[in-house]
């Protein structure tokens, strides 16, 4: 039996876990989906439409900013939030290693039960 870490190991230093939990939530998901399009935006700005306090955003903004996905300024007395990419890269090479251990395990499966029945036929 092989090793659990032979073939392609995930990332070193990649720690997907707060990304992914971070954008659980749909209300997180939305305010990256409106982050993502390039410019800063307020708390006001991203209230508007969401059936949130400020407050309610502030902690949402605060989770995406633990996970390393938004990014904030202070312009004057306003917090201005602005996205950060580089976490769902991480995120996503993530999940192309691991994608690519599955497949590589379900062809390992398949060359087993395929040789397995050719030894039956004989």
């Amino acid at each position: 039996m092989s090793s659990p870490d032979r073939g392609h190991a995930p990332a070193r230093g990649a720690k997907p876990a707060p990304i992914f939990a971070a954008l659980g939530d749909p209300t997180r998901l939305e305010l990256v989906s409106r982050l993502s399009g390039g410019n800063s935006h307020s708390i006001s700005q991203l209230t508007d439409g969401l059936r949130l306090t400020r407050q309610g955003i502030t902690k949402h903004l605060r989770v995406l900013e633990q996970a390393g996905l938004v990014g904030s300024i202070r312009v004057g007395r306003e917090s201005h939030f602005t996205f950060k990419p580089g976490p769902i890269k991480q995120a996503r090479s993530y999940l192309e290693t691991v994608s690519t251990q599955w497949d590589d395990a379900l062809s390992r499966l398949q060359r087993f039960v395929e040789g397995d029945q050719s030894d039956r036929r004989q």
